[in-house]
């Protein structure tokens, strides 16, 4: 907790910014920060006990600016359990957040379909999630200065804001799924029958990020909202070809600006 504190005091210190909601960007989904007013912006490097992004395509930035008018802290470059962190490392940013303020986090990710009606290049909104990481980031002494032992998590992804960018797409010819993402370790992708389990699980995307970051986010009582870019649909069948990170990379960016159009609607009616 006092790592915590000291970064978010820093940071406050520096920019005298108090940012109303969070935006975390995935793997090729940066470009948002293109229409984000930037008023500062930090190498993670430069930010004190903050992790170093390791992953071609995160840039490694925080950035503080408006975005629609409202006071925002981006992260351009996220963390991930596969890069050797530890959980609590992963979701030291999102504790910095609340501490500089936020109320509201806004995620999104490069996502492997599961879903057999789902295209590469589709939006899908989080509307759960199953955690399928070896780790949990609330596991160890519960820090009760943020949040509850137990926390609940029937409502992990508001109901309100999906509703919101169901119609923001609706009203912008955007096709959009709905679904269930699977997070999971990696850096593997997975295996024809890992991808079978994932589907009979319940799942309609997979990918390496997102849940623990939901996680700690409500722990602190944040609203959280997520969407995934699909970037590849997932191989069931043994000799089929897999995806590059390439195919990810290009294939994110060409759903970005109909993900930051979705973003930047939803944070404009906060």
């Amino acid at each position: 907790m006092k790592k915590i504190k000291k970064t978010a005091k820093y940071l406050k210190k520096k920019t005298g910014f108090t940012p109303e909601a969070g935006i975390i960007l995935g793997s090729g989904l940066g470009g948002l920060v293109n229409a984000i007013d930037i008023k500062f912006s930090f190498d993670y490097s430069d930010i004190p006990d903050f992790p170093v992004s390791t992953v071609e395509g995160h840039d490694g930035k925080l950035i503080f600016g408006f975005l629609e008018g409202k006071r925002i802290v981006a992260m351009q470059g996220r963390f991930h359990y596969y890069e050797g962190y530890s959980m609590q490392q992963v979701v030291f940013p999102i504790r910095v957040m609340k501490m500089l303020g936020i109320t509201h986090i806004f995620l999104s990710n490069a996502a492997g379909g599961l879903n057999p009606s789902f295209k590469v290049g589709n939006l899908m909104i989080i509307k759960d999630h199953i955690n399928m990481f070896p780790e949990n980031p609330l596991r160890g002494k519960n820090i009760e200065e943020l949040g509850t032992r137990f926390p609940e998590m029937g409502e992990t992804y508001s109901r309100e804001l999906i509703e919101k960018a169901k119609d923001i797409a609706k009203a912008n010819n955007i096709e959009c799924q709905t679904g269930v993402y699977v997070g999971s370790s990696g850096p593997t992708l997975e295996t024809p029958a890992e991808y079978r389990m994932f589907r009979i699980l319940g799942a309609d995307a997979t990918g390496m990020s997102t849940v623990p970051e939901v996680i700690a986010a409500k722990h602190m009582g944040l609203t959280c909202f997520g969407i995934s870019v699909i970037t590849n649909m997932a191989v069931f069948d043994e000799g089929e070809v897999g995806t590059s990170h390439d195919e990810v990379q290009n294939a994110a960016g060409e759903a970005q600006p109909k993900m930051t159009l979705i973003f930047k609607e939803l944070i404009k009616s906060l």
